[in-house]
């Protein structure tokens, strides 16, 4: 059965303390939305936007798959393994907190910094902690993978069926979302711009969710940035 959830952007739950604007996709911190719990694995999309010369201190994760997409700026990051790397504009981060790991990012920039993370539950539990990150040159007219379950495929890898692409798109253009696994749904989230979705159009930060569909057909009427990001829901 065809089920399409639409999700503006001001219905986002908001932490601004200074420092920190953060805005939440899913039930995140003091903001709580029964509906909004999860989407299958995926359990958090923050929008955050961070000051110059502060970020978040050391803290744990544990048995997490944990993004981060900058938008804007450039975010330092250390984690107790030893790791330390920036990730700008184009790049993108995965670590898999596994047995639990400790980590702290901050913005050592000049400008505000501005970068999505994104918590995924994993299939695989107490893994060894590890860390991934790449450059991602921008795409356009079409929707690259940045994410899979699989070490040897595009992008990076995570321990759980999911996918993950982003891409630049023309107003006029359209893109085909094709589904990879049967029963998976699908997390539409318009980074910037306008698009059109299952008769609903999207704004900046607007998204969608849909499930029983094999393909989805997305419509730019402006010149936008998108995420899909797809997983079991079963």
């Amino acid at each position: 059965m065809e089920t399409i959830n639409f999700l503006p952007a001001s219905t986002r739950g908001n932490k601004n303390i200074g420092w920190l604007n953060g805005f939440h996709s899913f039930s995140f911190g003091t903001f709580y939305e029964a509906t909004r719990a999860s989407f299958g694995p995926l359990l958090m999309l923050n929008d955050d936007f961070v000051k110059p010369n502060t970020g978040f201190g050391q803290h744990p994760h544990k048995n997490m798959e944990i993004i981060s997409i900058p938008l804007k700026g450039t975010i330092t990051h250390k984690d107790s393994t030893g790791r330390e790397a920036t990730i700008g504009t184009g790049d993108i981060q995965v670590m898999s907190a596994g047995t639990g790991i400790t980590h702290s990012e901050f913005n050592n920039g000049n400008e505000d910094a501005n970068f999505l993370q994104i918590w995924i539950h994993p299939e695989q539990r107490d893994v060894n902690p590890r860390y991934q990150q790449i450059s991602i040159p921008p795409s356009q007219n079409q929707l690259r993978q940045v994410v899979s379950p699989y070490p040897d495929d595009e992008g990076l890898w995570v321990y759980q069926r999911v996918w993950i692409h982003l891409g630049n798109f023309e107003a006029g253009a359209s893109a085909a979302c094709n589904i990879k696994h049967q029963g998976d749904g699908v997390y539409i989230f318009l980074i910037s711009g306008e698009a059109w979705i299952g008769g609903y159009t999207l704004q900046k930060r607007d998204a969608i969710t849909v499930t029983g569909l094999e393909n989805i057909l997305i419509r730019f009427t402006e010149n936008s940035r998108i995420l899909v990001i797809e997983v079991p829901v079963k």
